[in-house]
């Protein structure tokens, strides 16, 4: 089922915090939806902000994240910095009262994100986790073909995620929360959770550690209360073929690159391909999670549908727990 379209003709003003990569990203998104004016971004330096404004047209560039954040003009932030700032940044802009939109992992663990939670729902302002898959049209087209019966009941599903990135400081470094459970395997455990629901039963999982001291690559299984069993893999030192299998009695579904949906395909018992989906033509698939934001604003909501605040809760108290069986904690956690 396709989402309505977003029909305000209001631009939302958004502010990116941070001027990397994926704000980048962000930033080739926004500067091409009519519901949102790429208005403004922030880096510790001004020259960084600067030649990030320059580059995508932005109105403002601040070399403090706080000078952003004092801009009457601001409305909706996102936050694009390592996983270790996203709590501390996420509160500098609730206490400016900005809503937010928060790259994934949403915080370095569960205990931070019930707070700022909490926090954003009693500044009555949007805290949403911009885990893009979950906004996504494809969602709702996997969801329509398992529920047509096609393949049967899904009973075990298997998810990959990987890319050569070690070499990326962010993901090495323990101070700022790296590995790739936060950054990659939140993704298939996401997918999991999408297509079987929230009741995990058991959690095992293993994982091979850097030389820094955080997870390398991580094996993780989850068993549901229904008996289904979701087999998830992650590496940072290896590029995957990313794909996400859902197996059922009459046949199976394969999904192309779960980090980012490109065909859905059926196949049935015999491994023959009986029908496939392609995805909408997109900008980058940012977009909906913007638009997702951008509508909760406008009808005064602290969250959005797609990722509400208890799953995202969740998610993190899944990671705290696959993460405390390896016995792998960030410096900064007490």
């Amino acid at each position: 089922m396709k989402k309505a379209r977003h029909t305000s003709m209001k631009k939302t003003k958004i502010g990116i915090l941070g001027a990397g990569g994926i704000a980048a990203l962000m930033a080739k998104t926004i500067t091409r939806m009519p519901q949102a004016e790429a208005y403004a971004v922030a880096a510790r330096d001004s020259k960084r902000a600067k030649a990030f404004a320059e580059t995508w047209g932005f109105t403002c560039a601040y070399g403090s994240y706080e000078d952003m954040l004092k801009d009457p003009q601001v409305e909706l932030v996102y936050i694009a910095t390592p996983h270790s700032h996203h709590f501390a940044h996420g509160m500098m802009c609730l206490q400016h009262g900005k809503h937010v939109l928060c790259e994934k992992a949403f915080t370095a663990n569960a205990a931070q994100a019930e707070e700022m939670i909490a926090f954003a729902e009693e500044k009555k302002l949007l805290l949403t986790e911009a885990i893009w898959t979950r906004y996504m049209p494809s969602v709702s087209m996997i969801q329509e073909v398992l529920d047509s019966g096609v393949i049967g009941t899904p009973t075990l599903l298997t998810a990959n995620l990987g890319y050569l990135v070690a070499q990326n400081e962010r993901m090495i470094r323990p101070e700022l929360a790296g590995g790739a459970l936060l950054d990659l395997s939140v993704y298939p455990i996401n997918f999991a959770s999408m297509i079987f629901g929230k009741n995990i039963t058991n959690i095992t999982s293993s994982a091979v550690m850097a030389d820094t001291g955080v997870d390398a690559m991580d094996s993780i299984t989850l068993c549901f209360k229904e008996g289904k069993m979701a087999v998830l893999t992650s590496t940072m030192l290896a590029q995957t073929d990313r794909r996400g299998i859902v197996y059922g009695e009459k046949g199976y579904l394969v999904v192309d690159n779960i980090n980012n949906p490109q065909k859905v395909s059926v196949f049935s018992l015999e491994w023959k391909e009986v029908a496939a989906y392609e995805v909408p033509e997109q900008i980058t698939g940012y977009e909906y999670e913007v638009l997702s934001a951008i509508r909760a604003i406008e009808e005064g909501r602290t969250e959005c549908p797609e990722m509400p605040h208890s799953e995202t809760i969740r998610i993190m108290k899944v990671m705290d727990e696959i993460r405390g069986s390896w016995g792998m904690r960030f410096p900064f956690e007490a």
